[in-house]
């Protein structure tokens, strides 16, 4: 069996607007466990670091909460993701792209490459 890992630093927001701009509005579990399942299960969320996060996004304007019943009735804050929210993913999108290219490249290279 695989050991969970925590999830990458500087990832989880960008993991948490994804989530939001696919599945549409989801509490906080729902968020973490999306999350967890995209991942194959490999990534844990913790979520002393989640909740953080949330209201982090949310003071930025990226996104809105509402109180709302989870699917067992029981009181929950629902996100969503707003109009600021979407053009944040867009940038965070396009950053973590151009970063992962970089990566690529030095995985990559070869010493005659670098010649």
């Amino acid at each position: 069996m695989q050991k969970k890992s925590d999830v990458p630093q500087g990832t989880l927001a960008l993991m948490v607007l994804k989530t939001l701009q696919v599945l549409g509005e989801q509490h906080g579990y729902g968020i973490a466990r999306r999350i967890e399942q995209i991942s194959g299960e490999v990534l844990a969320v913790n979520h002393g670091t989640l909740y953080p996060v949330l209201l982090r996004l949310e003071q930025e304007g990226a996104i809105a909460s509402e109180w709302g019943a989870s699917e067992n009735n029981r009181r929950a804050r629902f996100y969503k993701l707003t109009r600021a929210g979407h053009r944040l993913l867009q940038e965070e999108t396009l950053g973590w792209q151009q970063t992962a290219e970089i990566v690529g490249r030095f995985l990559n290279a070869r010493a005659e490459d670098l010649a």
